[in-house]
């Protein structure tokens, strides 16, 4: 079974979240984001080259005109191929592991693959980000020496998370366990942290 539903993040880009189930014990989240505009590609290519241009007339230096070529090369691949993720999928199977797929814009795929006796919980993050609250999820990974203490916190779809958080003065994260199966609504008061079930 499979459907697939639109949404906005909170920068007002375009998400496309998509479920598949292929049985009882294995389901596939994806989520998708807008594709890299060719306007805004080419806004800014002519932004780079209309101020070395500038340049270039002031100091008569041909070099900085191939150097504004070479940069925006190198600029827009590393963009492509390191920055700009496309999709991200997240394969869950019950009692092997969570599975989670980043693929970028140039083709490139990064896969991490979590085994589930690893999982110590399942997190809603709450960040304040400038006047705004926004929520992500996260994993909290066992320590293998303390079995009740967190080795570690992985963020789940972070393309939309780095979308949201890396324009302005960032975000301050505020985190509350939920239970692998009982989501919570997260609330601040002054300087503690409170849920509700929902």
């Amino acid at each position: 079974m499979e459907d697939e539903k639109s949404f906005s993040d909170i920068c007002g880009g375009r998400l496309a979240l998509r479920r598949r189930y292929y049985s009882p014990y294995c389901r596939e989240f994806g989520l998708s984001s807008a594709r890299l505009s060719l306007w805004s590609l080419t806004a800014v290519t002519c932004t780079v080259w209309l101020a070395a241009y500038g340049l270039f007339t002031l100091c008569e230096n041909s070099m900085i005109l191939s150097a504004a070529i070479f940069i925006t090369i190198l600029g827009l691949l590393g963009y492509l191929h390191f920055v700009k993720i496309d999709q991200e999928t997240l394969l869950i199977i019950d009692s092997l592991g969570i599975q989670m797929t980043s693929s970028y814009a140039s083709g490139k795929e990064s896969t991490t693959f979590i085994e589930m006796n690893k999982v110590k919980d399942i997190i809603i993050n709450e960040a304040i980000y400038m006047q705004k609250v926004i929520y992500y999820l996260c994993i909290l990974l066992k320590d293998p020496g303390k079995p009740h203490e967190i080795s570690q916190v992985v963020p789940v779809f972070q393309a939309v998370l780095h979308a949201c958080c890396t324009q302005g003065t960032g975000a301050r994260p505020i985190r509350r366990s939920v239970g692998l199966h009982t989501p919570l609504v997260l609330t601040e008061t002054g300087s503690s942290i409170s849920g509700r079930h929902i």
